[in-house]
């Protein structure tokens, strides 16, 4: 534990020192489930956009052995020229919102390559969205979770740390000021007996 001062004026620091972790803590524990909250929101939703691209890829691939020609798509034919960003706010943290994505489609020959090739590259498109939806989430939830590991620490920092110590000492000083409000009592009854008997004294001899 850390020394401190002995006074009266100290006393009134850790009073308000007190004081003031009662008051933030509420709004930093309420802050903690928030964040926790959001996050199982958001993962939840990342697994769900993961679980909608397998299954989309899934059936691509079911879709391209039906024409017998697998070989004839190539992922390179389409790419992502652009990525779509919005910014939003949780719990005091900046997040970034994923709004779509500008594609690009390679060069093929339209004679050379068969005629479902545009729908594959519709699907493709659809696919690839869904992925950088989820990559979008998942920085969500590190960033939150960045948040989240900095406000328990703070919460704990309060609950097992500040709060206890300022109670500790607000007793330490008061029991320290109530043994020296009794000690002047007794000292200032000593000098008045003193002071009575030198009267006395002097009384007898005069």
């Amino acid at each position: 534990m850390a020394k401190i001062k002995l006074t009266k004026n100290e006393l009134k620091v850790q009073k308000d020192s007190l004081k003031m972790y009662k008051r933030y803590l509420p709004t930093l524990t309420l802050k903690k489930q928030q964040l926790q909250s959001e996050i199982r929101t958001i993962e939840e939703k990342a697994k769900s956009v993961r679980m909608q691209k397998k299954a989309l890829e899934e059936d691509f691939q079911k879709w391209i052995s039906v024409f017998g020609e697998r070989e004839a798509f190539k992922p390179e034919m389409v790419t992502v020229a652009n990525i779509k960003k919005g910014f939003g706010n949780i719990a005091g943290v900046k997040i970034p919102i994923y709004e779509g994505a500008d594609f690009g489609r390679g060069d093929y020959d339209l004679y050379s390559t068969p005629l479902w090739i545009d729908m594959a590259a519709d699907r493709m498109e659809k696919a690839l969205e869904l992925d950088l939806e989820a990559e979008v989430l998942d920085e969500q939830v590190r960033l939150l979770s960045q948040e989240l590991r900095t406000t328990t620490q703070r919460v704990n920092l309060f609950e097992k740390v500040k709060i206890p110590e300022a109670k500790a000492n607000i007793k330490r000083i008061g029991i320290f000021l109530g043994d020296e409000q009794v000690n002047a009592v007794v000292r200032s009854k000593i000098s008045k007996k003193k002071l009575q008997a030198q009267a006395s004294n002097k009384e007898e001899a005069e």
